[in-house]
């Protein structure tokens, strides 16, 4: 049996995984590693650690579908609303740009159960705390080396970690990686933000008359959520949470600062929007270096192919766009490659 591993278990990747499972008709032996500690990459959901029912979408917000890709990938969304992972965003969000004809969602249980569910429909064996650090070529298949552990080797790879990441990797990867293709890798660049959120005890009141609102004025906060409310779950017994994106000349200036510190400076910033906030009871503060893709790959179809083999591909939003369809496509375009190679 093939053995196939997924490294990145954000969007892309954990459909990737889903894809293969459903479309490949040989048997396959799928595996994903990530080096978190758990799935989401970008719709990561992070818990409140005096209750798990109280939840906060760090990373994506809200999926926005406009009319060209309710058509085309209109089977993935039915799916999910189907599934219930993904129902209509109804709450207000001010400052939100709404466009004719495009659809808002949500995820109820947090963005990370789109994640979720697609890996559990693929079956894979999903490893954590996985830092990939070389790859290398070993008999016509790839040995794959990370930070802690013995190496192992499969006979199909996918990159889905953000393409500096991709750069990064040691061994003979770096050799199989054309001029050509370094310049389109290298070409890919990343805005980067800080997200915080804040979990408060049952019964605390956050009294504004919207779930979400997209600030203009502020050096330093550019999105604040209500998230239990922006996700229509609000309940007596869960404690709302809140979530705050930073600007993105913010998040450059204090890339390399520590959380902490950065923690401190958005809740002065905070203060001066929503100065009657009660003490939070938790907090998370996220760091996303590699927020989202400001520069796509050039030229490339959602994927790039760097040895046919054994089989190695990139994909993710560094190759489409960052968004739920640009992820999409990036996994259906890996789908084909696959496919068409093995």
């Amino acid at each position: 049996m093939a053995r196939v591993l997924i490294v990145g278990t954000g969007l892309t990747g954990s459909l990737c995984a889903a894809l293969l499972r459903r479309e490949v008709s040989c048997p396959l032996q799928l595996s994903v590693w990530d080096k978190a500690a758990d799935s989401g990459g970008r719709m990561t959901t992070a818990n409140s650690p005096h209750n798990a029912q109280c939840m906060a979408d760090l990373g994506a917000q809200y999926i926005t579908c406009t009319p060209y890709y309710a058509k085309i990938h209109q089977s993935f969304y039915d799916e999910l609303l189907a599934h219930g992972v993904l129902t209509y965003l109804t709450s207000p969000i001010e400052g939100m740009v709404m466009k004719d004809g495009d659809s808002n969602f949500v995820a109820p249980q947090g963005v990370s159960s789109i994640i979720k569910h697609y890996l559990k429909e693929s079956g894979a064996e999903v490893c954590f705390r996985r830092c990939v650090t070389q790859i290398n070529l070993r008999n016509d298949k790839w040995e794959v080396s990370w930070e802690t552990g013995s190496p192992e080797q499969f006979d199909f790879v996918v990159l889905t970690m953000p393409v500096p990441e991709i750069l990064q990797l040691q061994g003979d990867i770096q050799n199989l990686i054309s001029e050509c293709q370094r310049q389109q890798l290298e070409s890919v660049s990343y805005s980067s933000r800080y997200a915080l959120g804040l979990f408060y005890e049952a019964g605390s009141k956050i009294d504004v008359p919207w779930a979400g609102q997209y600030i203009t004025s502020n050096p330093c906060i550019r999105f604040i959520s209500i998230d239990n409310k922006k996700r229509n779950i609000e309940s007596p017994d869960v404690g709302p949470s809140l979530v705050i994106h930073t600007t993105v000349p913010f998040g450059v200036t204090y890339l390399e600062h520590s959380t902490e510190d950065v923690k401190e400076l958005i809740f002065r910033q905070l203060e001066n929007i929503l100065p009657d906030l009660p003490q939070p009871v938790g907090t998370k503060c996220q760091r996303w270096r590699y927020s989202q893709v400001t520069n796509a790959a050039a030229n490339c179809p959602g994927q790039m192919t760097l040895h046919v083999k054994p089989f190695l591909v990139c994909g993710g939003d560094g190759f489409t766009r960052s968004n739920f369809d640009g992820c999409v496509t990036s996994a259906r375009c890996v789908l084909e490659a696959f496919k068409n190679h093995i």
